[in-house]
C-alpha cells in the first residue's frame, strides 16, 4: 500500500496535497483498493465554496457508491474532467492523474487537523 509522506490524509480516506493556497485532492491508494474497480467519478460542485465535511461528489464502484468529503473549507477551483472518460486513473494513479479536485484554501488552520503519513497509516492499520 502506497502512502507517500509528503501528502495530508483524512480520516475519510481522502489525501491533500497542500501548494500555498491550493490544496489538490483526491482518495487513497488504500480506498481505491477497498472500492475496487472505479467506473465514475462525480463532481457537480466547481465553482462552490464549501465546508471541511461536506459532500462534495461522489465515486462509483462496480459494487458501491462511496461520498466524497472535503478534507479543507473553500472554493472547488478545478475538476480532473479526463476523470468522466477515463475514471480508472484513480485505481492505477490514485496520487497522480487520478486526482479529483482543486481547492482555493479558505481557512488554513485547518491542515492541522489532516493526518500525517503515520498518522494515516495507524488508521489503515499498515
Amino acid at each position: 500500500m502506497n502512502i507517500p509522506s509528503n501528502l495530508k490524509y483524512t480520516k475519510d480516506h481522502e489525501w491533500v496535497a497542500i501548494d500555498g493556497d491550493t490544496a489538490t485532492v483526491g482518495i487513497t491508494d488504500f480506498a481505491q483498493g477497498e472500492l475496487g474497480d472505479i467506473v465514475y467519478v462525480e463532481v457537480e460542485t466547481l465553482d462552490e465554496t464549501m465546508d471541511a465535511d461536506e459532500v462534495f461528489g461522489s465515486v462509483e464502484a462496480v459494487k458501491t457508491v462511496s461520498d466524497l468529503f472535503l478534507p479543507l473549507s473553500g472554493e472547488i477551483i478545478a475538476f480532473n474532467d479526463s476523470l468522466e472518460s477515463d475514471p480508472e486513473k484513480v485505481n492505477n494513479d490514485p496520487y497522480g492523474e487520478g486526482w479529483m479536485i482543486k481547492i482555493k484554501i479558505s481557512n488554513p488552520d485547518e491542515i492541522e487537523n489532516l493526518l500525517d503519513e503515520t498518522g494515516y497509516k495507524e488508521l489503515v492499520g499498515a
